[in-house]
């Protein structure tokens, strides 16, 4: 899969209208046109004076695969851009916004994050960073504080990570159960998570329950029968943490499968600590992604570019644990397609901020400022398998945000640098 492949859609999101009004064409070089659903002359707003664009549509501007576009203007109708390109060309409209010759980015797309949870890990942290021992129990120290927090507490700590990654530009996330281990926990997680958004993923198989140590095989039968029972009409991806610890590849070819029978569609924690199963895996199960992607021989990263598995990398996780950065270099040499994530979690990789992740990914992983803000947008939907967000054409949901910096390279040149300073999400703006 490579910039600009058309991906599969959900059902739920309606295919933009891929034809365009002729005569608006014409009269409109450099720019792209809208469809006969929406007329550039009625657009709710325009936002104007923006130094440059990336519209990740490689027909449009430099021809990158950012489809840049400098001294340009984006035109809103609705949810949806209808209108991008010279400024010079815009359509009329009575509702414009300068933006002040600053940069405009697709919203950040954020396709793995654990959000659902109680609890704080600052003391395994801590030890971890100090070179000390730590004993506590990682995620099973998250999985009793999440079952012992009420459904209000754990819907106001998703609330509250969402609010941060908003003011950080994400307009589109993923997010996971995986800290409840139970049936009853891991649906009530998922209902919490499907108020906030629709990429919805079930983690049954994060780790073996604690009542399960003895009989794994045993929890493996709840999660793929009546746990997957109480969540699939919660959720829309299955996922399972392939890694020595927690499921082989039989076990999680099984959870997977399972899953998919049932509606789900797959996901995997794949090669994060060790060399493994899991990329082979994903790309055979077609799942949409293989996240983590750490530790591959060059047959995985073979079954990555001769498939459509998307890999998911998540450089928060090696930041916060001190453990070997994946090679993105040699992914994107390849031509597998990457995704940049948070992987926002208590314990590995607690951040919710995208232009971090960024910023790593350029200073520690071999990725170029252009590379990693595609692979923060358009390869975060191509994890989710959307069309409809990640770039800003017409017909995708007009979910932008606006940097206070001339050139998305800031998010990488500045690093730390609270640099969001508007986003629009389905054309609202909403900060």
């Amino acid at each position: 899969m490579t910039p600009g492949r058309p991906l599969s859609r959900p059902d739920s999101a309606p295919e933009p209208d891929p034809t365009a009004d002729q005569a608006t064409k014409d009269a409109m070089s450099n720019a792209t046109t809208v469809s006969p659903a929406h007329s550039a002359s009625t657009a709710s707003t325009l936002i104007t004076n923006i130094a440059s664009l990336v519209t990740n549509d490689p027909s449009l501007g430099d021809r990158s695969p950012l489809g840049l576009v400098h001294d340009a203007a984006v035109a809103i109708e609705g949810d949806r851009v209808v209108w991008t390109g010279d400024q010079s060309k815009a359509p009329a409209t009575d509702n414009r916004v300068d933006a002040g010759g600053r940069a405009v980015i697709p919203g950040f797309v954020d396709s793995h994050s654990h959000l659902v949870f109680a609890g704080d890990r600052t003391q395994e942290f801590n030890a971890r960073m100090s070179g000390r021992p730590y004993s506590a129990g990682g995620i099973r120290t998250t999985v009793a504080a999440t079952r012992a927090a009420s459904d209000e507490e754990l819907a106001a700590n998703v609330a509250r990570y969402l609010r941060e990654a908003l003011h950080q530009g994400t307009t589109t996330f993923e997010t996971k159960s995986g800290y409840g281990l139970t049936v009853e926990d891991e649906a009530r997680a998922l209902r919490v998570a499907a108020a906030h958004t629709d990429e919805v993923t079930y983690l049954g198989a994060h780790i073996v329950a604690p009542e399960f140590a003895e009989d794994p095989a045993g929890y493996v039968a709840l999660v793929t029968g009546e746990m997957l029972d109480a969540c699939a009409p919660y959720a829309r991806w299955i996922d399972v943490f392939c890694e020595k610890g927690a499921f082989d590849g039989d076990q999680a070819r099984a959870i997977l499968s399972a899953g998919k029978a049932k509606g789900l569609h797959p996901r995997i924690h794949a090669n994060q600590l060790s060399y493994g199963p899991g990329v082979q895996l994903a790309v055979e199960l077609d799942a949409a992604s293989a996240d983590h992607c750490t530790h591959l021989t060059d047959a995985d990263v073979d079954a990555l570019a001769s498939g459509d598995t998307v890999a998911t990398l998540l450089p928060g996780a090696e930041f916060s644990t001190r453990a070997e950065w994946p090679d993105a270099r040699r992914l994107l040499d390849a031509g597998v397609t990457v995704a940049l994530s948070t992987d926002c979690n208590p314990g590995s990789s607690f951040t919710s901020s995208v232009p971090f992740c960024v910023a790593l990914a350029v200073r520690d992983m071999g990725m170029t400022p252009d590379e990693a803000l595609w692979s923060a947008t358009a390869g975060g939907a191509a994890a989710l398998r959307r069309t409809d967000i990640g770039r800003v054409t017409p017909g995708a949901y007009a979910d932008l945000t606006l940097l206070d910096a001339p050139s998305h390279v800031h998010l990488a040149y500045r690093p730390g640098v609270p640099l969001v300073t508007g986003v629009w999400r389905r054309g609202e703006r909403v900060l």
